[in-house]
């Protein structure tokens, strides 16, 4: 198996540019993830955002989800639950911040800088796709804007060890519904994977790395030539493993359709053209199918089209 790919951002800046946007460009060919470094995001705020998810968990919510797991029971195999501890804060259009209950004060202003920062990466990072993909800089983030400019927002999860990882899934297999994805993970415990040519491929632990993955509205946009990628959290029997994933997606209002410049890219091709639709209503579509393969979802959004 061909090496996970990691992007060293440094090197746009130089001579390398032109490898490094073609690793890129792989990446999302082949991969629909990848690992960032140096990617300008202050190491002490990583490592001040890992210290003060941890020990929110511990003080906060281990107890919580023990309860909760206690009462289900791992006799047999649990296919509708996953084996985690999450909440989630809003970013964009509004912050939700300081409405979330139990957090310290220094944990809250911790993630509005961590949010900032993301946010520009994820919009420098979607940058690079546009120059891959021959789109005028921006054409992504305005793709995205709608009415009121993008949605942005963090799951923070805890994966705790697991009696029986066999019974369950940390997160069942699924691809994400949105636009692109920064993920903070635990450089410690893995369980991360992604499916590659029908095989289960881990996701790396690297300490202060950025891994990025692409939503499915990336692959409506391109028309299929990035991909989104099913992956799935693998529950463990050793340590907690911390996940803080960012995920930069399309405001609800934004009409999502492959990008003209590319269809007419592939004018002379017979492949299919993805649908066009709002995105508000593929997440409806999404909040009910997540678990399911994907195809399916943008065939019901064409038959909306057609009707």
């Amino acid at each position: 198996m061909e090496n996970f790919p990691v992007i060293n951002l440094e090197n746009l800046n130089g001579e390398e540019r032109k490898a490094t946007l073609h690793q890129i460009e792989d990446a999302c060919q082949n991969w629909g993830f990848f690992e960032l470094v140096n990617h300008g995001i202050p190491l002490e705020l990583l490592d001040t955002v890992e210290r003060l998810t941890k020990e929110h968990y511990r003080k906060c919510m281990e107890k919580r989800f023990k309860e909760a797991v206690s009462s289900k029971g791992l006799e047999d195999e649990v296919k509708d639950m996953d084996w985690e501890s999450t909440f989630f804060l809003r970013h964009l259009p509004t912050s939700n911040i300081s409405e979330i209950p139990d957090l310290s004060q220094e944990y809250r202003d911790a993630m509005k800088e961590f949010a900032q920062k993301l946010e520009k990466l994820a919009e420098e990072s979607l940058d690079l796709l546009c120059e891959n993909l021959g789109l005028e800089k921006g054409y992504l983030k305005n793709a995205f804007y709608g009415s009121r400019g993008p949605n942005f927002g963090t799951k923070v999860a805890n994966y705790p060890a697991c009696p029986k990882p066999e019974l369950v899934k940390g997160l069942r297999a699924h691809t994400d519904a949105g636009g692109i994805i920064l993920l903070l993970q635990d450089d410690k415990v893995s369980g991360l994977q992604l499916l590659k040519n029908g095989q289960w491929v881990d996701v790396p632990p690297m300490r202060h790395s950025i891994v990025v993955n692409l939503g499915d509205q990336i692959e409506v946009i391109t028309n299929g030539r990035y991909k989104s990628v099913e992956h799935r959290v693998i529950a463990q029997t050793n340590g907690t493993r911390m996940s803080v994933a960012s995920f930069y997606n399309p405001a609800s209002d934004a009409l999502i359709y492959p990008a003209p410049a590319l269809l007419e890219q592939k004018a002379e091709d017979t492949e299919q053209v993805y649908p066009k639709f709002v995105f508000e209503d593929y997440m409806k579509l999404y909040a009910t199918l997540k678990f399911q393969p994907k195809e399916p979802r943008f065939e019901a959004m064409k038959a909306v089209n057609s009707f």
